[in-house]
């Protein structure tokens, strides 16, 4: 694969995403004996692609082991491979290819979003959870971040611009995406099921959880909410807060606000009387914009 300037770059393989050495060797691992991450924030759908890795699965087994780790409770936790042990039960089997490493609870989640962030199929709240935990996780990791920042750059921006490295995306966008960690469930879905846009969403964001619930139902009875009403509310409850109603009178006079109709119209009669008989309808539509002009200039003196 090349960049934009035509050099060619090495694509990282499975094994870089997941951190694995070439000393490391799969071993097979009972499915049973595996528990999910804690808090994981990546969805596994019954979806059609779900269908295909099952049919994969049941043909050529798992080909990628899925790394593990030993939990405080000596337990088999699941770093990453979720959606391959997923379909690997839906396909029958009772064990499958494992690497056990030894990982802090930090460094486990930088792996796991590192392996599965990349997948064009994320929703946006995956994402956001996603990128939350590794922001946590590299906060407590003390990890170093781009030293050409100067010191007097909030630790939160340089934090989210290590986490934007790989990922195609600004560190303004990873932020907005961890805004939505924000949300009330109920909006987040809305997101998810592209019902909020995703610029609103982050607006609301920033809104205490007991308004955003009187946001959803609005949104629940009208169908629809604009950036305008969300503005408003904002720029309202910066001088304190309100109730419920005038929330709703806010957004209703944004809706309401339309201009009004100022359309004329003369009759031939009304004009002619004041023009000589020869002067054309151009004519006349001359010398009233004329007159006009000259009276908006009076105006403003």
């Amino acid at each position: 694969m090349k960049n934009r300037s035509g050099e060619k770059i090495k694509l990282a393989s499975i094994d870089e995403l997941l951190g694995v050495v070439n000393e490391e060797s799969a071993m097979e691992i009972e499915i049973s004996k595996i528990h999910p991450f804690k808090n994981h924030p990546f969805k596994v759908l019954d979806d059609e692609k779900m269908q295909d890795l099952v049919e994969s699965v049941k043909i050529n087994g798992v080909l990628t082991p899925v790394l593990l780790r030993m939990d405080e409770n000596e337990e088999y936790e699941m770093v990453s491979g979720h959606r391959r042990m997923h379909a690997a039960q839906l396909a029958g089997l009772t064990t499958i290819p494992a690497i056990v490493r030894e990982l802090s609870d930090d460094d486990a989640i930088v792996v796991m979003v590192d392996a599965n962030i990349q997948r064009e199929e994320l929703l946006p709240s995956e994402k956001a959870f996603a990128y939350k935990m590794k922001q946590e996780a590299m906060k407590h990791q003390g990890s170093r971040t781009d030293l050409t920042l100067g010191q007097n750059v909030p630790k939160f921006k340089r934090t989210t611009e290590a986490i934007a490295d790989g990922t195609g995306e600004s560190y303004k966008q990873i932020q907005r995406y961890i805004r939505l960690t924000e949300l009330i469930p109920e909006l987040l879905d809305l997101v998810d099921n592209k019902k909020l846009q995703f610029t609103v969403a982050v607006n609301i964001s920033y809104i205490d959880k007991e308004v955003q619930e009187w946001i959803y139902e609005y949104i629940s009875d009208t169908g629809f909410i604009k950036p305008k009403q969300i503005a408003a509310l904002r720029n309202q409850l910066n001088d304190g807060p309100i109730n419920q109603i005038q929330m709703l009178s806010i957004f209703n006079n944004c809706v309401m606000a339309k201009k009004v109709s100022r359309s004329l119209t003369f009759s031939e009669k009304k004009l002619t009387k004041y023009f000589p008989d020869d002067y054309t309808a151009k004519d006349m539509e001359q010398v009233i914009e004329s007159l006009l002009e000259k009276w908006m200039q009076e105006q403003s003196c």
